[in-house]
This record gives C-alpha cells, sequence and structure tokens, in this order.
C-alpha cells in the first residue's frame, strides 16, 4: 500500500479537485491511505478567524470569507442542490459556529486547535465525497481517532505506542468491502482529553510519514505544485534545479533549516522504517519527481537556497559585567523552552548570545519581556535568514548584494546569514 498526500494547492478549487481525480486514476489498483490538507489558503483564513474569536473582535468577515469558499467550491463539484454533502458541511459549519459563540479561555494555543484544524475537516469530507461520487469508492477517517497526541498545543507530540496501533486498526476497518481508499485528514490529531490537537504548521506531510510508518507502507508520495525537490524557492530564484535524489540525512538537514516542500519532522519515521518518499507534481504526474532514500550514488551537489522571512534577531547580554556562560545560557534556554521557540540559528561570544527566530506577534514580545528580566536585550526586525547548503563564494555574493549582513554563520557544509 502507499500513503498519498495532498496539499491545499492541489484541492484550492474544483478544478484542482478533478485534477485529483486525474492523478488517482493510474492508482486504481492500489490500496492507498490519502491525507488532505485544508483547501487553497483555507488555513490562513482560519487562523484570522482564530484571532478574532481570541481578541473579541469581529469574527463576521473571515467566517463568511471561509463559508462562501467552500460553498463556491461545492456548487461546481456538486451541482444537485439536494446532495448530501450540504447537509454534511452545514453540520460541520453549525459545530463551527457554537464554538465561536462560547466565550475564549486564555489560552491561545488551545483555541487555536479548536478552530483551524476545521478546514482539513471540511477538505476531507468535500474529497472523500467526490471520490466516492466517480466510482472511487472510499472511507473517511477522521485523523482524531487514529493520530494521540499530548496536549502541547500548536506542536502536538505523537504517541508513538498507541497511534501504531490505532492507524493499523482504522485502515484494515475502511478496507472492508472492497474498498481500496482510505481518506483523513492531515495536520491533527488528539490527546488523551480528547480535545483536537496540531502537529505544527504544514503538518499534513508529518502525518503522512506517521501513517506510512505505522502500516510499513511501500513508499509515501507528496503531491506538490512543483516538479519535486527543488534547490531554491522559485518565488525567490528565477532559474532553479530539480534534485533527482537526496539522502534522508541532505532531506533532513534542507526541512530543518526551512525548506517548505517537506516538513521538518517528516523524515525521520521514514527513515526508521526504511521507507522511501517521493516528492511529486500534481501538475505533471508522470514526471519522476524526487526521491528521498538511502540508496543513491553521490554526485557533485547542487548548491541548495532556503529564505526565511519575517525574522527577528535577539542579543542577549548580562546586566553585570559577567561573561556568557554556561548557567546563562541555562536560563535562556528555559526561557526559550517555556515559549515553544524555535530557534533558526543562535551564536554567542563572550558577553553577548544571540538568536534568530520566527516573529510571532503573540509569542515573541513575552519572550523579550521575560528575558529583560534577567539581561540586556538588543533585537532587530524584518529580517530575512538565507541558508545555503553546499555553498561557495558566488551563491553567498548572489544572496547578499546591496544588503546589510547583520549575522553569518559557517559550518563545513552550511553557511547561514542574516540580512537586513
Amino acid at each position: 500500500m502507499k500513503v498519498f498526500k495532498f496539499g491545499g494547492a492541489s484541492v484550492k478549487d474544483a478544478d484542482a479537485f478533478r485534477n485529483v481525480l486525474t492523478v488517482l486514476n493510474s492508482y486504481r489498483n492500489v490500496e492507498l491511505f490519502i491525507v488532505i490538507s485544508a483547501m487553497g489558503k483555507m488555513t490562513n483564513a482560519f487562523e484570522k478567524l482564530h484571532e478574532a474569536y481570541f481578541k473579541k473582535t469581529d469574527i463576521l468577515p473571515a467566517y463568511e470569507h471561509i463559508y462562501n469558499y467552500h460553498i463556491n467550491v461545492l456548487d461546481k463539484l456538486f451541482p444537485d442542490q439536494e446532495h448530501t454533502i450540504y447537509k454534511d458541511l452545514k453540520l460541520i459549519f453549525y459545530e463551527l459556529n457554537a464554538k465561536l459563540q462560547t466565550q475564549p479561555t486564555d489560552n491561545y494555543n488551545f483555541e487555536y486547535d479548536q478552530i483551524v484544524p476545521y478546514g482539513e475537516l471540511i477538505s476531507s469530507l468535500v474529497l472523500s465525497q467526490y471520490l466516492n461520487d466517480n466510482t472511487f469508492p472510499n472511507k473517511l477517517v477522521d485523523a482524531r481517532d487514529i493520530i494521540k497526541t499530548n496536549n502541547t498545543y500548536r506542536e502536538a507530540r505523537i504517541n508513538w505506542e498507541m497511534t501504531p496501533l490505532l492507524v493499523s486498526h482504522q485502515y484494515k476497518n475502511a478496507l472492508k468491502d472492497n474498498c481500496k481508499i482510505a481518506v483523513t485528514q492531515g495536520f491533527i490529531g488528539s490527546c488523551s482529553e480528547n480535545y483536537t490537537t496540531t502537529l505544527g504548521r504544514e503538518g499534513s506531510d508529518f502525518t503522512a510519514a506517521i501513517l506510512g510508518y505505522s502500516l510499513n507502507a511501500e513508499e509515501v508520495v507528496i503531491w506538490k505544485d512543483v516538479p519535486g525537490v527543488l534547490n531554491a524557492d522559485p518565488k525567490q530564484f528565477d532559474e532553479t534545479q530539480k534534485i533527482d535524489n537526496l539522502t534522508y540525512l541532505d532531506a533532513i538537514e534542507l526541512a530543518y533549516y526551512g525548506a517548505t516542500v517537506i516538513h521538518p519532522k517528516t523524515i525521520k519515521p521514514l527513515e526508521n522504517a526504511q521507507i522511501p518518499l517521493l516528492v511529486k507534481s500534481f501538475i505533471n504526474p508522470e514526471g519522476t519527481g524526487t526521491i528521498i532514500g538511502n540508496k543513491f550514488v553521490s554526485k557533485k551537489p547542487i548548491p541548495s537556497y532556503i529564505f526565511k522571512f519575517n525574522q527577528i534577531l535577539i542579543s542577549i547580554l548580562p546586566k553585570d559585567f559577567s561573561f556568557i556562560a554556561e548557567q546563562n545560557l541555562s536560563v535562556i534556554f528555559q526561557i526559550i523552552s517555556h515559549y515553544n521557540i524555535k530557534v533558526n540559528l543562535m551564536q554567542n561570544s563572550a558577553v553577548s548570545f544571540s538568536i534568530c527566530t520566527d516573529y510571532d506577534s503573540f509569542k515573541t514580545p513575552k519572550l523579550i519581556a521575560a528575558l529583560k528580566k534577567d539581561f540586556k536585550i538588543y533585537f532587530n526586525e524584518n529580517l530575512e535568514l538565507v541558508t545555503i547548503r553546499h555553498y561557495n563564494d558566488e551563491t553567498i555574493k548572489k544572496v547578499t548584494k546591496n544588503k546589510e549582513i547583520m549575522l553569518e554563520q559557517r559550518s563545513r557544509n552550511t553557511v547561514q546569514i542574516v540580512l537586513k
């Protein structure tokens, strides 16, 4: 069996859903577990809805945008207004509405996880019904019944003892009655308190890896709007190159530094089970894509560029005349961990310690306020972090031209540069 993951771009509108059907036509005799993301940019839209709900501002504009978007897709996929899909969708929105009528708790991350996953719940319902209507019998599986996590909301950790057992059991049940396909949501799970949790932004890739590991899949395929893993984001570079194959280690490194084509947590479960990961194009499904595994002959590596925007560089100095020593670092890392901050780059000198991280309007001000209690703090916002794997002088000149270098760090294979 294989695990397929379709991201938001692959189901952004009615034509995109029809294209998924075209892709699946080549796999009619293959047992599949399909993971689906929210449609198009709906995760962003649900985040705006959550923000308005949590801050107790007007939720109606965000809610109406979400509702109208999904109804527009349904009208084009299911012209019969009496189709049961409309009733099912209204039930989901009724449930969402009931949540929005309650008073939010003071836990921002908890409330996020109770609202934003509705994007996946809707898209999976639509895909499952559309496949059933077009000679692809399938069963819809609620990811919250099979992906069990702790209650670290927005960054939930997988219960690796329970989850594989539940995945295997539910998948076998789904494939009864001559059914070869199961459909589920990416990005979401549930904790022991039975609340919805999420696995981190873009976590649908990770869901696919969890399913692949749990079922010892033949392969996991991530369907994207690019021909495979490219050496740079085509939105940032005009001339990109497709990387035909990567080792698990190279893929982990690229994902860790922020390559958006693969979620950072995706690779490790597949490496542990030696399951190949394919990144293929839903626009050109016959293309070879990129294969990630271990059985590759080393070639001259292609320089890869990773860009992260909206960065903040924070420099931390002791208030007294002491050095930045192990005790100071211990306090700093405890504060960083408390606010669940992912550090993209760190560097220390005798009297200062600097970190570069994504700016988060909710978490970053709290982090800075906490650090100021014990340290002097300086920071620069609206920065760009560029990571180059397999760099050379020419590649560095290309990305730093006409920009101010705030911080630079090099290792044998990787250079990271914070730019203003």
